[in-house]
């Protein structure tokens, strides 16, 4: 069976930094694309960064351009979010995800219906940075 499953969220001042990890089983992440999700309270589900199979490139939310970091380590077959500067507005459940169109279209990672087509989901991680 195919999982993801997230770990590292946690609660940091504003300024703090946090790392995310994505955990892969039942596949080879490196085959696909993996993007990272976060849905705030109230709010729609959006994505934050993307990393196409091989590690071929990178997408971000232009609100996290230069703060937050995407990789992956292909020995623990676990792809990582490294968050620096955080800030309020990124307080919101963490998911990883991949599926249909992800790698082919890596920019529509941020967009508002690549999310709907994506089949594999991790359980999501809490981040909260208090205001």
């Amino acid at each position: 069976q195919v999982h993801l499953v997230e770990s590292g969220g946690g609660s940091v001042q504003p300024g703090g930094s946090l790392r995310l990890s994505c955990a892969a089983s039942g596949f080879t992440s490196e085959y696909y694309a993996i993007g990272w999700f976060r849905q705030a309270p109230g709010k729609e589900r959006e994505g934050v960064s993307c990393l196409s199979s091989y590690d071929r490139n990178t997408y971000y939310r232009e609100s996290v351009k230069g703060r937050f970091t995407i990789s992956r380590d292909n020995a623990k077959n676990t792809v990582y979010l490294q968050m620096n500067s955080l800030k309020p507005e990124d307080t919101a459940v963490y998911y990883c995800a991949t599926g249909w169109g992800l790698d082919s279209d890596l920019a529509s990672c941020t967009s508002d219906y690549r999310y709907r087509y994506l089949e594999v989901w991790g359980q999501g991680a809490l981040v909260t940075v208090p205001s």
